[in-house]
């Protein structure tokens, strides 16, 4: 990042953010995503944030056209300040490109102790229910809560596939799942180019078409919006920190279906993955690696 002209406190949220990405198990939201933020120069029109309306609790900042890997950075710290000054907070942030893993930020507002929400609604890459060309964002909606031990953290797009993730199977050639894209002509398919012509699909059919439209009308203010609050507005935070992980022990201990060998909280699998690949470390496609190189020679082809 540093190659390609970030500053260094800048190229630190960038790489902190991928490989943490990475680390988790996410390999399309991890190295080759930088890719992504090289295929937009630096200097496209990109300026500092600031804040357009704000109040106590709130504020709606213009985000300066940069990455939104960045902004969300400094939204996520300016919603954990107010919040802790206040009680509640609101973040929204408008005109900012692919900010990356959601869970990433509600993960840092749960270790400050406060329970947070992140929506996002993103540039037209879904079809609507029934739909044959795109409409709706892939419109992920993500949620921290503190706990005793590591926090709950959930996170789910709003669409059958993310759009990271259709960008990295793009790149390498991998084909798509069965029923996750249609082309430009409405047509079922399996391959990335012909899915970046046309649509990606909602998760679950109506159920995602309508979790995807109240992300986008969330969005009509605020593109990518923060809530956090303090638990501790209707109970202590350490009584509510000991009473959920209380209540996910007795969901973990419920009786298992046949085969099952464990049930998994979200965000469980992550949390295991980041503490082996933090000792064994990271594998990348040596395509992707060969690409940073070049990004960090200051060249990008």
């Amino acid at each position: 990042m540093r190659g390609i002209g970030y500053e260094p406190e800048e190229a630190r949220i960038l790489a902190d953010h991928v490989i943490d990405a990475a680390l988790c198990g996410y390999e399309y939201s991890g190295l080759p995503k930088l890719l992504n933020v090289a295929d937009i120069p630096l200097q496209a029109g990109h300026r500092p944030m600031r804040a357009l309306k704000e109040s106590s609790v709130s504020v709606l900042f213009d985000g300066g056209n940069q990455s939104g890997m960045l902004a969300m950075y400094y939204a996520t710290r300016a919603v954990i300040e107010r919040a802790q000054a206040h009680g509640m907070a609101l973040v929204g942030v408008n005109n900012i490109w692919m900010s990356g893993r959601s869970a990433y930020y509600v993960e840092i507002v749960a270790r400050a102790g406060l329970v947070g929400i992140h929506t996002v609604a993103a540039p037209p890459m879904v079809a609507p229910l029934g739909g044959a060309r795109a409409a709706l964002g892939t419109n992920p909606i993500a949620f921290g809560f503190p706990m005793e031990g590591d926090p709950l953290v959930i996170d789910l797009g709003t669409s059958a596939l993310m759009g990271t993730d259709l960008q990295f199977r793009q790149r390498l050639g991998i084909l798509l799942p069965d029923g996750v894209a249609i082309d430009e002509h409405g047509r079922p398919t399996t391959d990335a180019e012909a899915a970046r012509r046309g649509a990606i699909l909602p998760f679950g059919g109506h159920k995602g078409y309508a979790l995807a439209l109240a992300m986008h009308a969330l969005g009509v203010s605020a593109e990518y919006l923060f809530i956090a609050f303090k638990p501790d507005l209707f109970a202590p935070l350490e009584d509510y920190r000991r009473a959920l992980a209380a209540e996910i022990a007795v969901i973990k201990a419920t009786p298992r279906q046949e085969g099952v060998d464990e049930i998994r909280i979200p965000g469980e699998r992550a949390y295991r993955d980041r503490a082996r690949l933090t000792r064994e470390g990271l594998e990348i496609d040596r395509r992707i690696h060969d690409a940073l190189i070049r990004l960090a020679e200051g060249t990008h082809a």
